[in-house]
């Protein structure tokens, strides 16, 4: 039969029909019954095999109580009843202490919980507002070169007109120096002097061109100055981001969640969390 209960006193395990004597009888209204064990013997004191029912303050240890006036003869001893009580009291208190700490922590748990929540959102929108600026930056940049490359286009425009209006005027009075030039080779092969002295008068004096002291040519350095101020502008960018880089990885590391709690720095202390560590890992 399976055993429903188990008595201290009887140091035996009762099925239901032989436990009902317990509830009956007068004599039995003292027994102490719990649940079935099997560990009963381990009540029975080992030397005087006796029911061990007084506990030795002095040696931590139950014990019988022939050995009250044995080996724990002098020690400070208790019922083991009255010792259990005094320990229950102190069970509770730790196992309030306990549950306080778990109702303190489980409201950590739901702050941090906020905390990643708040983190994410607050890193979604960094990312999205981040990614809208560079972006702006992009369009800015992209404008800025479009802007610089159509002044240039421009300005080349201005400069190849002047300069082949220049070259037109030029090659108008090259003609005209040629015209001039054949009409003196024909005056100069002459043959009669008198009409040689008679014409040479008429010939107009060869006049300075109006163009050659305008002309400034510097080979392949007219945009020159353009691509150095460019250059310049991206130095600078590339100081200005490095720096504000700098800035920015200052600013992500000083993101942080909530501060653990701090280690204790006194023995007090210190004993006092190793002690609540030792009942939480107790099964």
């Amino acid at each position: 039969m399976k055993a429903v209960k188990s008595c201290l006193v009887c140091l035996i395990s009762y099925c239901e029909n032989h436990l009902k004597p317990h509830y009956q009888l007068t004599a039995f209204k003292k027994h102490k019954l719990v649940n079935p064990s099997k560990n009963l013997q381990e009540n029975i004191c080992s030397c005087h095999d006796e029911v061990m029912k007084i506990f030795c303050r002095t040696d931590q240890q139950c014990i019988c109580y022939l050995c009250t006036m044995d080996e724990h003869k002098g020690h400070e001893t208790v019922p083991a009843a009255t010792e259990r009580a005094e320990k229950q009291k102190k069970l509770q208190e730790s196992r309030q202490q306990i549950h306080q700490r778990i109702q303190d922590q489980e409201k950590d748990v739901k702050l941090l919980q906020q905390e990643v929540e708040a983190i994410n959102v607050s890193a979604d929108k960094a990312v999205e507002d981040s990614e809208k600026i560079f972006t702006d930056l992009i369009c800015l940049l992209q404008k800025r070169s479009s802007d610089v490359k159509q002044q240039i286009r421009s300005q080349q425009e201005t400069e190849v007109s002047r300069v082949k209006d220049v070259q037109e005027k030029l090659e108008q009075e090259i003609t005209e120096l040629k015209r001039k030039d054949a009409e003196l080779e024909q005056l100069s092969h002459t043959e009669d002097h008198n009409q040689f002295l008679l014409n040479y008068p008429s010939l107009p004096a060869l006049s300075e061109s109006t163009h050659s002291s305008s002309i400034n040519i510097r080979p392949l350095r007219h945009f020159e100055d353009v691509t150095a101020a460019v250059s310049e502008l991206r130095d600078k960018l590339q100081v200005i981001l490095r720096d504000s880089w700098t800035n920015i990885e200052l600013k992500l590391t000083e993101v942080d969640v909530q501060p653990s709690e701090p280690e204790p720095k006194t023995r007090d202390g210190f004993l006092k969390l190793l002690k609540l560590s030792l009942w939480i890992q107790t099964p």
